[in-house]
């Protein structure tokens, strides 16, 4: 296990800004886009038996010409590429998500096939990851305060969140009282949420506490 002075020892350690990097050159966020099309892929494959066969081999082969080169949070690419999408990571939901102005973070967001829970509709738990993600995001970017964890999470499903479409997410920031930042979120169906259109799909609020010098 890596204790925290160990994490202090890399730049970016413990809850340091991880430094961008061009790591990984200048096809790498094509190596993330043609991973996140292979999830999806898995996720909703119907294939002969012998297509997946040959699939996994192939899966297989590029396993072991990767695994030589497995590093670790600290020095990977991923997460430290600021010039990409979701910082070159493949977890999280795919998002364009910044500062709108003191109080705001929003922008488009959009639930890959592989995100697919059941008839059309993404999985709450990938609900959860995104939320999650844009208000912990929001949290940092509006109050400067960029080394905390989520306390709690808190989400109100409205509607069927479709994956394979363009929604969009907005957050707030309600208070911030000390080491406690509150923070709230809508996701619509609508690119534009200040349309009469735009249709409430769920909602969340959260809090977020900022570590003390030497928490994890």
């Amino acid at each position: 296990m890596v204790s925290v002075a160990d994490d202090q020892r890399h730049e970016g350690g413990g809850f340091n800004v991880p430094p961008p990097t061009s790591k990984g050159g200048p096809d790498f966020g094509r190596f993330v886009a043609g991973v996140r099309t292979l999830q999806d892929h898995a996720r909703t494959i119907d294939a002969p038996d012998e297509v997946i066969s040959e699939a996994a081999d192939l899966l297989e082969k590029l396993s072991a010409l990767l695994t030589p080169y497995d590093g670790d949070e600290w020095t990977t690419p991923s997460g430290r590429r600021f010039d990409l999408p979701n910082r070159g990571g493949v977890l999280g939901v795919p998002s364009e998500v910044a500062k709108i102005d003191d109080a705001t973070v929003g922008g488009p967001v959009r639930f890959n096939r592989f995100y697919l829970g059941r008839n059309g509709a993404a999985h709450g738990g990938a609900l959860g990851l995104l939320f999650d993600s844009v208000l912990g995001y929001s949290a940092a970017v509006l109050t400067g305060g960029y080394r905390q964890r989520t306390a709690f999470l808190h989400i109100d499903y409205r509607k069927i969140v479709p994956v394979e479409k363009t929604l969009r997410v907005e957050t707030r920031l309600r208070s911030d009282e000390g080491r406690k930042i509150f923070v709230e979120a809508c996701l619509y169906d609508d690119a534009d949420a200040d349309q009469p259109g735009a249709v409430l799909l769920a909602e969340a609020h959260a809090l977020f506490v900022k570590l003390k010098p030497g928490q994890p």
